[in-house]
């Protein structure tokens, strides 16, 4: 008998019934997974491999958009560099002010109720009503915090008309929306046993020393996953930095996003666009891959020995 052979095994008629209804009741899901899913990613990885107008037919070029991005492009190395300190330093950052607010409201206070009300209220503002409000916030001539600065006789901040202040004022946007990140800090922190707060008082330890030790240990997956969604979505911002800015000035906001939308929308060239998609889906894999690898040094399951 060969080492690879098997017996096929007959299905019942009960089980052939049962099949047929699964396959029935699943087929909404696979139309939608095929369409929308499956169909367009493999229709932009083809499409990356041609030039393409959405007017001729594509013409195969093979990798040479990608190769064109990487060597001759002479905006691509700008945007990159954009969009990995934008998401550089500003999820990172988001996760902190997340956590640092989250234990706030995690206290007994006066109002706490409202005040989660409040944080978590930038999350499901629409992000056109969002860069309503910061820019006219942030402008340099009517702008309601350089008016404050005027009236206390200090210098204005040109923050969306400079490319020193431009991404950090967009990080600062990012920051104000981590309104989701808060809710699912507070849930965590709420789960952490009080016993071993209680244990660490015991032991003398300071407020510090139990966030260090006890806090940050206890809600470290939340972190993790919180790092992560954070970086997916960094990646794929779009709304709000063209919204404000458009990629200005001087391109020092144009994102990976932001030049995709004007290789295809405004250039026509879908497919440097679709490379531009796998080079964005390549990056939030490697990241994502990095923060799994890593995260064993630093993070504690209650459950593991």
């Amino acid at each position: 008998m060969s080492l690879f052979s098997f017996t096929r095994r007959k299905y019942t008629s009960t089980e052939k019934r049962n099949l047929k209804w699964a396959l029935l009741f699943i087929s909404p899901w696979l139309f939608g997974f095929v369409t929308y899913e499956l169909y367009p990613l493999a229709a932009s990885f083809y499409y990356s491999l041609n030039r393409y107008d959405l007017i001729r037919p594509p013409v195969f070029l093979g990798f040479n958009n990608y190769i064109e991005l990487f060597t001759t492009d002479p905006n691509f190395p700008q945007v990159l560099i954009n969009t990995l300190y934008y998401v550089g330093f500003g999820v990172p950052l988001g996760i902190f002010f997340a956590f640092l607010i989250a234990n706030l409201l995690n206290q007994k206070i006066v109002g706490r109720t409202f005040f989660r009300g409040v944080i978590y209220m930038p999350a499901i503002v629409p992000a056109v009503a969002s860069a309503m409000v910061w820019q006219y916030l942030m402008n340099v001539q009517f702008g309601a915090i350089n008016g404050i600065l005027r009236s206390m006789e200090l210098p204005i901040i040109p923050f969306l008309s400079s490319p020193a202040w431009s991404k950090p004022s967009l990080i600062l946007v990012l920051i104000w929306t981590q309104g989701a990140a808060v809710v699912i800090f507070l849930a965590a922190l709420q789960d952490v046993p009080k016993s071993l707060y209680e244990a660490a008082s015991l032991d003398g330890a300071s407020a510090w020393q139990k966030m260090l030790n006890v806090t940050i240990p206890m809600v470290s997956p939340i972190i993790l996953f919180n790092l992560i969604t954070g970086f997916v979505a960094g990646f794929q911002e779009f709304t709000i930095p063209w919204l404000l800015t458009e990629g200005g000035p001087m391109n020092s906001t144009e994102f990976l996003l932001i030049f995709l939308y004007r290789s295809a929308f405004v250039n026509f060239r879908m497919g440097k666009a679709s490379a531009v998609a796998w080079v964005i889906l390549i990056i939030i894999v490697i990241f994502t891959a990095i923060m799994f690898r890593t995260s064993a040094r630093w993070i504690y399951y209650g459950g593991e020995s």
